[in-house]
């Protein structure tokens, strides 16, 4: 490629111009020989090499001539003279390149000067430090792997379309290090979370994605079809029941980590997919569930957060070092609306008033407590900012939580919010086969109504319940919304590596 008529600086082109040029130099590539060869090997990766060296100085490392083999997408290269300068980025960080016709042959560096940003190379050679001590890879062999056909973003205004962003994660992921290290810390805390489980003697289980009955949740299912056994089945809204199954079988400490789906609007704070952690607990119940959910939050916090427990949300201090505080539906009210009178939030007719004037809808269920609890949601839920449990949820919007022995009409139910949205839903299970069967024929109730969120009846969970659910406690943690909460995101979608989009 040395004889080639000189090519437009990128800057002055249109992108179909640029991706016209480069696939024109692929092309003579391929001319060459093999355009995409396999066989390089890399030995390091940049910031192994910066932590063991970055604190050398340059008169002690220049004479070891440590020998590397660095991989990686070329993000910036600038020519000095004689010289020519690059950075390659690798999964784990950059490190620059120094080229010069004494360390390779002028053909190679004429090769080179035609490669472009983005393009994937191999170099070989050995570590000194500049003169402003930076860690340098002086080269003695150097290859393109992989050629870049598009060209990157712009390297000083990187990629800042939101939808770009979205659409096209692989580009947010090679010009965005923020981006990069949200999914790094994403992978962490789920680690941390399964950790901290197997740590408690839970055991990580698969339940099945596709139900003939969906259940474990009041929410809209996606509907399919299995044409061999010509029935419909449902992607899961929650794996509740088939955990709950495990600890009927003796499993009495179960958990799982994995996609839930919701055919339900989009938001900030909703994705049709998403991932949850559940778990059971047999011979526990919804304060040994609450413990637990500070803990596994706790413990993700530290691992993503230096050991620190107070970060920062959205430009405010979340605590997370303090114990949660616990208020019921009631007093959650009542403490960011004073003026709410015991009388009136006991008056049905005052309460659907009062729910509509906040902008939100009558509930389906007509009871004082899912009254009650729409109201919350109106006007108390989002002014929630430090991890809050509201307790003691009513029956008739718990359909599979344990009714209080000694609070008519409620359940021993928890719901976890913090800055503002819930995190975290869990109970003391509901064991007694009868009463969950008439739960259940109370939501076929509803949804024969027209609620489409009601529950199907279960028979074959019922089935099980027969045969002996011990005591248990439950419960399920956003593991999307955690991340969020942990890396200070604002939108779910900036915590999915590939969140649902509108088709193009």
């Amino acid at each position: 490629m040395t004889d080639q008529n000189p090519i437009p600086q990128e800057e002055q082109l249109d992108e179909n111009q640029i991706i016209a040029i480069r696939r024109e130099k692929l092309n003579q590539l391929r001319q060459q020989g093999i355009a995409y060869p396999n066989d390089f090997k890399r030995d390091s990766f940049a910031a192994d090499l910066h932590e063991q060296y970055d604190n050398t100085s340059k008169e002690e490392l220049d004479p070891q001539n440590i020998p590397v083999k660095i991989a990686g997408r070329m993000m910036l290269k600038r020519q000095m003279g004689k010289a020519t300068f690059a950075t390659v980025q690798d999964v784990s960080g950059s490190i620059q390149l120094y080229l010069n016709n004494k360390g390779v042959s002028q053909d190679i560096l004429d090769d080179f000067n035609h490669w472009d940003m983005g393009d994937i190379i191999g170099a070989t050679g050995t570590l000194f430090k500049t003169n402003h001590g930076e860690l340098t890879v002086r080269v003695s062999e150097i290859r393109l792997l992989s050629k870049s056909l598009r060209p990157l973003p712009d390297k000083h205004k990187g990629l800042s379309d939101q939808e770009t962003k979205y659409r096209q994660r692989y580009v947010d992921l090679i010009a965005n290090a923020e981006s990069r290290e949200t999914f790094i810390k994403r992978s962490q805390i789920i680690q941390s979370v399964r950790n901290f489980m197997v740590g408690e003697k839970y055991l990580e289980v698969e339940t099945p994605m596709m139900h003939s009955i969906p259940g474990g949740a009041t929410a809209k299912p996606f509907v399919t079809h299995h044409n061999a056994l010509d029935i419909p089945l449902y992607l899961r809204i929650a794996p509740e029941l088939y955990l709950k199954r495990l600890v009927v079988g003796g499993l009495e400490r179960v958990f799982e980590i994995n996609r839930s789906f919701r055919n339900e609007g989009m938001s900030v704070r909703h994705n049709p997919e998403f991932t949850m952690i559940e778990f059971y607990e047999a011979f526990s119940d919804y304060n040994r569930m609450m413990q637990m959910a500070e803990d596994i939050i706790r413990n993700a916090c530290k691992t993503v957060n230096s050991g620190s427990l107070k970060i920062e949300y959205n430009g405010k201090e979340v605590d997370l070092e303090s114990p949660f505080e616990r208020l019921t539906i009631l007093q959650a009210i009542k403490k960011y609306n004073p003026q709410y009178t015991d009388e009136q939030l006991n008056d049905a007719e005052w309460l659907k008033k009062e729910i509509v004037k906040h902008g939100e809808s009558l509930p389906h269920a007509s009871g004082l407590g899912s009254l009650q609890l729409a109201l919350f949601e109106g006007c108390a839920e989002s002014k929630l900012w430090n991890p809050t449990f509201i307790v003691d949820y009513p029956v008739e919007v718990s359909p599979l939580a344990r009714a209080s022995d000694t609070k008519q009409g409620l359940t021993e139910r928890f719901e976890l919010f913090v800055v503002g949205r819930e995190l975290a839903n869990g109970y003391s299970e509901l064991n007694d086969p009868e009463d969950q069967a008439a739960r259940f024929k109370a939501q076929v109730a509803q949804k024969d109504a027209g609620d489409d969120e009601a529950m199907h009846y279960d028979a074959d969970y019922i089935r099980a319940m027969e045969f002996g659910l011990p005591p248990t406690g439950g419960c399920g943690i956003g593991i999307d919304r955690l991340v969020m909460l942990l890396t200070n995101a604002q939108t779910i979608r900036d915590v999915i590596l590939f969140p649902q989009m509108r088709p193009e």
